[in-house]
């Protein structure tokens, strides 16, 4: 029987699991859903606002490379992780090992809670440039805009693109490899629009050293200690959202040949090509603005400097590659999402675990891809209350989700990460590994995570701080009472009840067959 087997599936043996799923992804496949899922098609145009009023040029031109470099760095020590252990569980399957059942049960949480909010944001915010790009080609179509219909559209994107998960895991594959193509021609396409089209560009001086405040705090001061260390690091968010996702190439590893090679690769490769290709896109953007101050006062958003310097055809071409970007991003981000709650749920972990574990006869965990659309859509209804600041309409409740989605993403990656620094050399490492550079880096890694983590809890404007005389709920950053609420109750559920039955990842396959592929 063992000879019949692959070395891939030997491998899952060893780690105590069967091949459930159909192993048909290729290493390139492997790194395009990580690809996809970053999306510069995406962040760089929806979170583009962010990093906009906090900061300015300078948080978009400096912070994007600087961040970038720590995102890699983390990269590094997940690709190392995962060619360890290639399973579907990923992050919390890695943690389970290293550190515990307990450590296995919160970092699953935070890596699901992270993932659910990764796809309801990248599909709220395909959603708004779809809405987006029908109200610049129809005057009608715009002057009819309202949250409520960006919801709905937004629901219907969630519904096709679950629809087209459930279908069939090979032909998930074929996508995310269009979609790859779609991002590196639609990214070089808008970058040449963007450098040949607009009458005017801005100087070297403008975009790597103008500054903007747009959030109210140090009264829209941009200078001074309020303005480095809170209003700018605010602003990083735009980067350190744009570039998440990437463990899905974990995720995925069941379903990759030469999985301990092609999903390591697949993690820093998505990275460091999305760091590149992102910084170009960003720095078009910045080149192509016309009039500063109208961009600021809008609210900072991408579309408003396309809408300056581009003619409606040109606006039009550009907003719709980025939109099909986006889309191809949702349909990754469910993939991805959805095979995590399966791997989770087949260790019990979930409430309903016996629903979510299922797979279909077409062996693809379809139970699991609509828990992750409902889920999704539920945590995104915040959106449909409207919110100005200063004037100028900023969706508060997008950057929210966009804050959950990151905070609970790395704080996930956090755990591993430093389980295994601690391991020191008793970790065993697969094929791909840092040597003994895991030292620093792992170090760096979880430094890194702590402090974006903190960051992103807090209040996005002054008028979302309780004592302030503007405070108002709807300006607030749910990310802390989601995120800290959910873990609030996770804790009591551990104690409660959990740590008497959640062992950990258990295995499909008996303990004596495990230890002998191990041998």
């Amino acid at each position: 029987m063992a000879d019949q087997l692959t070395d891939d599936e030997k491998h899952l043996a060893s780690l105590g699991y069967k091949q459930e799923l159909n192993r048909s992804w290729s290493s390139f496949s492997n790194f395009a859903i990580s690809f996809s899922i970053i999306s510069i098609l995406a962040g760089c145009f929806t979170t583009f606002g962010q990093a906009w009023n906090n900061g300015g040029p300078v948080a978009i031109s400096w912070g994007w490379p600087i961040i970038s470099i720590f995102i890699l760095i983390i990269g590094f020590t997940m690709s190392e992780l995962v060619s360890a252990y290639p399973t579907s569980g990923g992050i919390y399957w890695w943690a389970s090992k290293m550190g515990g059942p307990a450590a296995g049960f919160f970092t699953g949480w935070l890596n699901l809670i992270g993932l659910l909010a990764v796809t309801a944001s990248v599909g709220y915010g395909c959603a708004t440039f779809l809405d987006l790009t029908l109200g610049t080609l129809s005057t009608g179509w715009a002057e009819d805009y309202s949250l409520q219909r960006v919801f709905l559209i937004f629901v219907v994107l969630l519904a096709v693109a679950a629809v087209l998960n459930i279908f069939s895991g090979h032909l998930l594959a074929v996508i995310n490899n269009i979609s790859v193509w779609w991002h590196v021609g639609g990214v070089a396409l808008i970058i040449a629009i963007l450098a040949f089209v607009p009458k005017a560009h801005q100087s070297l001086d403008f975009v790597f050293t103008d500054k903007v405040n747009n959030s109210g705090y140090a009264n829209f001061a941009s200078s001074g200690n309020t303005y480095w260390f809170l209003v700018l690091p605010l602003g990083f968010l735009l980067t350190q959202y744009t570039i998440t996702g990437f463990d899905a190439s974990a995720h995925l590893s069941e379903e990759t040949q030469g999985a301990s090679e092609g999903s390591a690769k697949g993690i820093w490769r998505s990275i460091l090509y999305s760091a590149i290709g992102g910084w170009v896109l960003l720095l078009a953007f910045l080149f192509a603005v016309q009039d500063k101050d109208a961009v600021t006062k809008g609210g900072g958003g991408v579309n408003l400097i396309l809408d300056q310097a581009l003619s409606q055809g040109w606006h039009v071409t550009v907003l719709a590659l980025s939109t099909a970007g986006q889309f191809f991003c949702l349909i990754a981000c469910l993939t991805s999402a959805s095979r995590m709650t399966f791997a989770f749920s087949r260790d019990g972990a979930i409430p309903g675990s016996g629903i979510w574990s299922k797979v279909s006869s077409s062996k693809v965990p379809a139970n699991a891809v609509v828990f992750v659309a409902v889920i999704g859509a539920i945590i995104t209804l915040p959106a449909l209350i409207e919110v100005d600041i200063n004037g100028a309409p900023v969706p508060i409740a997008f950057y929210a989700v966009v804050s959950v989605a990151v905070i609970g993403l790395y704080l996930a990656f956090l755990v591993p990460i430093f389980l295994r620094w601690k391991m020191g050399d008793e970790f065993v490492p697969g094929s791909w590994n840092n040597g003994q550079k895991y030292k620093w880096m792992n170090l760096v890694a979880c430094a890194e995570i702590v402090i974006i983590s903190i960051y992103f809890v807090l209040p996005f404007t002054p008028a979302a701080i309780p004592w302030n005389d503007d405070f108002s709920w709807k300006f607030v950053n749910y990310a802390p009472i989601l995120t800290g609420g959910t873990l609030l109750a996770l804790t009591i559920w551990w104690f409660a009840s959990a740590k008497n039955w959640f062992t950990g990842p258990k295995h499909t396959i008996d303990t004596a067959v495990t230890e002998a592929f191990k041998d």
